[in-house]
C-alpha cells in the first residue's frame, strides 16, 4: 500500500498530532467552507464551535459557496451561512481521534491548537439509478480527503 503525505511540513513531530481521514461521504463544498473556519482555533474551541453547528446555534458562514444561500442573523462579516450537520460530525470524529493522538503521544490537551485543517476532493463514487423504459441516470457521490494537525503551545 503506498503512503499518503500530509500537504503541510511539519518541522517538530514531538508537539504535533495527526490524523487524517480519506474519501469521507461528505461534501467538499462544506468541508472545505469547515477547514477555513476551524484553523487556527484552541481543540476546545473547535469542537464547541462543531457542536453548536450541529445543535444549530451557530451557523457556518460561506465565503466561496454562496450563490443562492440564505442570511444569517447570526453572522457578522459576511451574510450567507448554512448548518453543515454532516460534514460538522465527521469532523467532529476526526478531532476527537486526535484528540486521542495526542494525549497517547503526552502532549497537554488543554494547549492543543489546529495547526492546519485541509479539506479536498477525494474520488467519485459512481453509481446509478434505475429509470423508465430501460434507462438509468447517473447517481454520484462526493467524497473528501480531510488532514488535521493539531500543535501544542
Amino acid at each position: 500500500m503506498s503512503k499518503i503525505g500530509y500537504s503541510f511540513k511539519i518541522e517538530d513531530e514531538d508537539v504535533v498530532a495527526k490524523v487524517t481521514g480519506r474519501a469521507l461521504r461528505i461534501s467538499p463544498k462544506w468541508s472545505i467552507e469547515l477547514a477555513r473556519e476551524v484553523t487556527g482555533k484552541k481543540l476546545t474551541q473547535a469542537k464547541d464551535y462543531l457542536d453548536d453547528i450541529i445543535e444549530q446555534r451557530r451557523s457556518l458562514p460561506l465565503k466561496r459557496f454562496k450563490k443562492g444561500v440564505a442570511h444569517r442573523s447570526d453572522l457578522v462579516k459576511t451574510d450567507a451561512g448554512r448548518y453543515p450537520k454532516k460534514a460538522s460530525q465527521y469532523f467532529l470524529e476526526l478531532l476527537e481521534s486526535a484528540e486521542k493522538n495526542a494525549e497517547y503521544k503526552g502532549l497537554d490537551v488543554d494547549k492543543l491548537y489546529l495547526k492546519h485543517v485541509v479539506a479536498q476532493r477525494g474520488p467519485i463514487l459512481r453509481g446509478f439509478r434505475s429509470r423508465a423504459y430501460g434507462r438509468a441516470s447517473p447517481s454520484n457521490t462526493q467524497t473528501t480527503h480531510v488532514q488535521i494537525i493539531l500543535e501544542e503551545r
